[in-house]
């Protein structure tokens, strides 16, 4: 009997540590229990199982919000990767065997990514691995983080601006600053334009949550200048159709523009500042082998910096 119990014991171990690192991940017992698949009273008595099991407390309650002490910390340090390796299992050895077509792809990405950066990479790794199951995410930038964070997604493909001590951010991609105008637009017939000549006219940007707008906002507000925004819109495809009807003019990431767009673009980046797109991980976060093979197309010399991958 002594045999069949300690196997028992190892087996509910492992879920008591899951249990307690999705709960870590996402600061939520209830969180945790929905992306477990599992009831909350289930989560919460696996967590206070290894809470007597080690005679410590691993969590600070705080009525629905949780917070690690410090002994927490440490556990999370030794335990995530362990559960993590666990859960890849599957991938890891198929890797090893030289199977890669089957499992899951788990993406997070702005709209412009989708659109404009991922398609042509997705079509290659779809060919290499057709048993692979493709999840992308359509996300704005914080909500990927916090699908980054809550271990919904394997990474991130976006632009980062301010990055966060617990994610690690890859550049792969540099596009420049555009203005579009309709054509025959006033300013249609220039090769430079001036922010006072920008500021004449009505700007349509994205919405005031996303980068964008702050950018624009701080670039207008160095020189003094005051402009107008008359429309905001999400999306660079949806912006570029109106500045086509003529609602007004933008200022966008040349990412967005293609050979059939009926636009005027007009470089500025002597007043805005390059934007990169690039690879978005959790650091400490194990990546699957199918995630790996996909970031090896973005990026062929990714895992060959230092600090950067799995072992």
């Amino acid at each position: 009997m002594k045999p069949k119990a300690a196997s028992y014991y190892k087996q509910n171990r492992l879920k008591q540590l899951r249990a307690f690192c999705y709960a870590a991940n996402v600061g939520s017992i209830s969180k945790a229990a929905r992306q477990l698949y599992l009831s909350q009273p289930s989560v919460s008595l696996q967590i206070q199982a290894l809470e007597r099991e080690l005679n410590t407390l691993l969590f600070e309650r705080r009525g629905p919000k949780i917070k690690l002490t410090p002994d927490g910390r440490a556990l999370l340090e030794i335990a995530l990767p362990l559960v993590e390796g666990m859960d890849s299992l599957r991938d890891t050895f198929a890797e090893r065997c030289g199977d890669l077509n089957s499992g899951y792809l788990n993406i997070a990405a702005g709209e412009s990514t989708i659109l404009y950066i991922l398609p042509r990479y997705l079509k290659q790794f779809s060919d290499r691995y057709p048993g692979v199951l493709i999840r992308m995410h359509n996300v704005t930038g914080a909500d990927g983080m916090a699908m980054l964070r809550a271990d919904e997604a394997d990474f991130a493909v976006g632009s980062m601006i301010d990055i966060p001590d617990d994610v690690s951010y890859y550049p792969v991609f540099e596009f420049n600053p555009t203005l579009i105008t309709p054509l025959g637009h006033p300013l249609a017939d220039r090769r430079q334009v001036s922010l006072k000549d920008i500021a004449m006219y009505d700007l349509i940007l994205p919405p005031r949550y996303l980068s964008t707008w702050g950018i624009v906002r701080s670039v207008f507000q160095q020189y003094n200048i005051q402009y107008k925004v008359t429309l905001e819109a999400g999306g660079w495809a949806v912006i570029k159709k109106y500045v086509e009807v003529g609602l007004g003019i933008s200022i966008v990431t040349d990412i967005c523009l293609e050979e059939n767009d009926q636009l005027t673009t007009i470089p500025v980046k002597e007043y805005f500042p390059t934007r990169s797109y690039g690879i978005v991980l959790r650091r400490g976060k194990f990546i699957p082998a199918q995630a790996k093979q996909f970031i090896e197309l973005l990026a062929p010399d990714f895992f060959r910096r230092p600090g950067l991958g799995n072992p």
